[in-house]
């Protein structure tokens, strides 16, 4: 019974507390709320005051804004009104000065009527002049100055004819007289020495121990030298030498500088053999190539294509008649330079047109045609000046002579090679029988290459094994010597002697 009372009476405390808690929290909410509410209050007025203080501060701002604006467009207006006085003033002036100018016009054209009615009054006494005159004489002007010159021409037709005559003659004369004068001047200032060129080269040899090594077993290296190098080596009882002898001087040269390098090497057998003679080549071409760029420094010409100087290297291993072609363009290019300047001419195209003039004899073995037309198609490939083109084509009178340098060049051409020693036809004609025999002998399908030696009496042919047969060696060697027969003019007999050889070349790796 106490317990259940205590029970009672604890849950109706628990009841009381919880219903004065609830009232506590409810009286202290709202008293928070009304604190809050007086908070914003005093915040919404202070905001209100803050942007009051902006606003007045920003009006402030924008009137002197305003201000300013106002001042600089009043003293814009002001500029502006000075500049429109300014050029009111300007068209007045410009008005007055048209003005003037209209009336200086008008009176030009015043003057003008009059200076015209002058000259037509002028004109009018003149005419009537002439035709008073016309009839007192009873001539017109036209009759009247014919019968003059006819009177004049009479009375001096004698003096005038002998005045004429004496001035031709002593123009033929003082030109004849110059031109001897300009030749005389520009040889002697060239009077460069004349040496013909001989068609074998000595090669010096330590011993004759060499000798043997360069014949070989059998003669098999001088048989493989002379195959490959195109030349004929002549040993003999000479001591300390060895003659290389052939017509074309490049291969010559080819095969001096071969030689030389098989006898320092010491090692002397046909694969070595084309090996050096291979280098050799190269040597040669070198050479070239330095002696054409040495030409065209030397003659002062710097406008060539490399090509074209490259060729022109390779007249320094060709001759005519026994001359150096390229010792021979050189002084042609000096003599023709003198003589340009001399007759006011183009000097550097004369001096290029001298220079090139026998370029086609570089390739005239390789390519058909005259020297003459092969230089001019070797000059037109590689973009040379049509000037020179014209100045050398015309050296041997195939071509007529267009301009001044082309006389100047044949002349050049006339004074080098009229020289005293500078030439000799018979070579140049033997040289020529053995470029014939050549190119017959390498017109046939089946030919590598051929070489003609001893002077000309023998002439070697080497063909492609696989094209030909034994057989058909013997039948091309009678069919060359047939053609020989039938189309070259030669003394005595000629050799010819086909080589058919088979290489089998293997690897061991």
């Amino acid at each position: 019974m106490n317990l259940t009372i205590v029970i009672l009476i604890g849950v109706g405390v628990l009841l009381l507390g919880a219903v004065i808690g609830y009232y506590l929290r409810l009286i202290i909410a709202l008293g928070k709320r009304r604190s809050i509410e007086i908070d914003i209050k005093q915040m919404m007025v202070g905001a209100k005051e803050e942007a009051q203080k902006i606003l007045n501060e920003a009006k402030g701002k924008s009137e002197e804004k305003l201000e300013e604006l106002k001042k600089e467009q009043k003293d814009k207006e002001q500029e502006l009104k000075e500049t429109e006085k300014r050029l009111i003033k300007k068209d007045e002036l410009l008005d007055a000065r048209q003005a003037e100018i209209n009336k200086e016009v008008e009176n030009i054209k015043i003057k003008i009527e009059d200076i015209k009615k002058i000259q037509e009054k002028v004109s009018k006494i003149e005419l009537e002049k002439v035709l008073e005159l016309e009839k007192i004489a009873k001539l017109t002007e036209a009759e009247a100055k014919e019968d003059l010159l006819l009177n004049i021409e009479k009375k001096y037709e004698e003096d005038i004819l002998v005045k004429i005559q004496k001035l031709e003659n002593n123009s033929e004369e003082k030109l004849d007289r110059m031109a001897k004068d300009i030749l005389s001047t520009s040889i002697q200032r060239l009077a460069s020495s004349t040496a013909s060129d001989m068609m074998t080269t000595t090669v010096t040899i330590p011993n004759n121990e060499i000798k043997g090594k360069i014949i070989g077993k059998e003669g098999r290296n001088i048989r493989a030298f002379e195959r490959v190098s195109g030349v004929e080596l002549i040993v003999d009882d000479t001591p300390g030498s060895i003659i290389i002898s052939s017509f074309d001087p490049v291969r010559r040269q080819v095969a001096r500088v071969a030689l030389e390098n098989l006898i320092l090497d010491g090692r002397i057998q046909p694969a070595k053999i084309e090996e050096v003679v291979e280098k050799a080549k190269e040597e040669i071409n070198k050479i070239i190539k330095e002696k054409g760029e040495q030409a065209v420094y030397e003659c002062g010409i710097f406008n060539f294509d490399p090509r074209i100087v490259a060729i022109i290297g390779r007249l320094y291993f060709r001759t005519s008649y026994g001359q150096n072609v390229l010792q021979h363009s050189i002084e042609m290019a000096h003599i023709a330079g003198m003589l340009a300047e001399e007759l006011g001419a183009d000097v550097a195209i004369a001096k290029a047109g001298a220079l090139v003039h026998d370029i086609g004899k570089a390739l005239d073995h390789e390519v058909q045609g005259t020297h003459v037309e092969i230089g001019m198609r070797i000059l037109q490939k590689f973009g040379a000046d049509e000037r020179v083109i014209t100045a050398m084509k015309s050296h041997h009178g195939d071509h007529p002579y267009e301009t001044l340098e082309s006389i100047i060049v044949q002349t050049a051409d006339a004074i080098s090679g009229g020289r005293p020693g500078a030439r000799r036809d018979s070579v140049e004609n033997y040289l020529k029988r053995l470029q014939e025999l050549e190119a017959l002998a390498n017109t046939f399908p089946t030919v590598e290459k051929s070489y003609v030696l001893q002077a000309g009496r023998e002439i070697r042919i080497f063909v492609t094994p696989e094209k030909i047969s034994d057989v058909e060696a013997k039948i091309l060697a009678r069919d060359v010597a047939i053609k020989i027969e039938q189309e070259l003019k030669y003394p005595g007999e000629i050799k010819v002697t086909v080589i058919r050889e088979t290489r089998i070349i293997e690897y061991a790796r």
